[in-house]
């Protein structure tokens, strides 16, 4: 694991990487005091924790603790939350800073709210951090259009009582699997990646594929109109399969399917080829 500060309008928030589960987990009494400004949050906290108990939530039983740097510099076991807890938990706090935190929190939060939430808020704002970044026009138009695909199918995830957090991102897991043989952990490890974006480091040919095994989800799931995770599971394996039996046409003819090139590599790729011509 590895510790970091994250800055929120200059105030730290402490924040701890595991490697082994992929997700960013936050100290809550920093939540807190960036939220509430309360003169003791830790209080704040014990008071919303019995709050929260009382509710009957299964936040409160989820929370855990991990050791974080304390203001004498040594390590004390801390109550910490996910990104998707801390949404639950920043619901229960009144604050005019709940909105732009949140989405501060979404920006440097885990790649599984990235992969499993609509992942960009503006699709203008998309393309111009995508340009930003180096990124060929003909990417962009890729990846723009697989978040359109996406939210189609997340929507239909939504009317199927999916819940969005681990039962999205457990379909979205399922459906890498299935048609590029590798779950999202083993994806990104073989394109060296860590708490990157996996779709952000895609090839066009990747982005299609994918693509196809969501859209044929999608379709397959406005037919059938299925109820709750296992009837999606279904439909989700299924639609993946689709792309599945396309990459396995593709690499019988010789193409190159599931690249070991991440981003970096790739605009590095473009940049060469736009000097030459």
């Amino acid at each position: 694991m590895k510790n970091k500060i994250q800055l929120f309008e200059q105030q730290q928030v402490r924040s701890i990487w595991d490697e082994n589960t992929e997700k960013w987990w936050f100290s809550v009494i920093d939540v807190v005091s960036v939220l509430t400004g309360s003169a003791n949050p830790r209080r704040y906290w014990s008071d919303l924790k019995i709050k929260i108990r009382r509710e009957g939530s299964q936040l409160y039983e989820n929370i855990v603790q991990l050791k974080l740097a304390s203001s004498d510099g040594k390590m004390y076991l801390t109550d910490v939350a996910t990104v998707e807890q801390m949404f639950r938990i920043i619901q229960s706090i009144p604050s005019p800073k709940a909105e732009p935190f949140k989405m501060w929190l979404a920006k440097v939060g885990s790649e599984r709210i990235d992969e499993t939430i609509d992942p960009e808020l503006s699709i203008d704002r998309a393309i111009q951090n995508y340009r930003q970044l180096g990124y060929s026009e003909n990417w962009i138009n890729q990846r723009i259009k697989s978040i359109e695909v996406r939210k189609a199918l997340t929507d239909e995830w939504d009317k199927a009582s999916v819940k969005q957090g681990e039962e999205y991102a457990f379909l979205t897991d399922l459906m890498y699997k299935t048609w590029s043989d590798m779950t999202a952990k083993q994806y990104k490890k073989h394109k060296g990646l860590k708490k990157e974006n996996l779709r952000d480091n895609m090839t066009n040919v990747e982005l299609i594929l994918n693509m196809l095994a969501e859209a044929s989800a999608t379709e397959l799931s406005q037919k059938a109109e299925p109820a709750g995770l296992d009837e999606s599971a279904q439909i989700a394996v299924s639609g993946a399969e689709v792309a599945k039996d396309a990459r396995k046409s593709l690499e019988k003819r010789g193409g190159e399917v599931i690249s070991r090139k991440n981003a970096k590599q790739l605009r590095a790729k473009d940049l060469l080829l736009n000097q030459s011509n």
